[in-house]
């Protein structure tokens, strides 16, 4: 794929809930953890840990939130969790753990999976039914799989509402 084909399919990504019954294969699956793996970290502390869910029960667990019954019907989930272990990941965990999660998402897009953030969960509840240690940050839940939807670009401030050139 060349540059301007990557970019075009980072561009046109969009949260895609709805999925086909067909399995991601295991080799398109490694290479999107492996994307998670590789992301950068501050002083590469790699905070992160990510609990990946095939079990079609626990796939249902993930999906009671208001926003979130569809996870049930994705391939694969995973929760991205940041685990602090000194000043530099209690700091940055969260967002080194946030572009992890960022790196699979963008790689599954260009292998043509689709994914979706989710918020909507309990941490506790996710914490317990998934043995998450107590000190531990649930950040994202992302579950994944072969998009049988194609939604449409929302609205998007103008760019010039959000780049500041030298200044605010």
């Amino acid at each position: 794929m060349d540059i301007l084909s990557c970019i075009d399919k980072i561009l046109a990504r969009r949260s895609i809930r709805k999925y086909k019954k067909e399995p991601v294969t295991l080799a398109v699956k490694e290479k999107i953890l492996e994307a998670g793996r590789q992301a950068p970290s501050a002083s590469n502390k790699q905070p992160w840990h990510f609990i990946v869910v095939d079990a079609q029960a626990a796939k249902e667990k993930l999906s009671g939130g208001r926003w979130s019954g569809f996870v049930k019907d994705s391939s694969f989930v995973v929760i991205g969790v940041s685990l602090p272990f000194d000043d530099t990941s209690r700091k940055w965990g969260i967002v080194d753990t946030t572009i992890a999660l960022q790196n699979m998402v963008l790689a599954a897009e260009v292998q043509g999976v689709g994914s979706c953030w989710i918020g909507d969960f309990k941490e506790e509840e996710v914490k317990r039914e998934f043995g998450i240690p107590k000190e531990a940050t649930v950040v994202a839940v992302v579950p994944f799989g072969l998009p049988d939807e194609k939604p449409g670009q929302h609205a998007k401030k103008p760019i010039t509402e959000i780049v500041h050139m030298e200044k605010w």
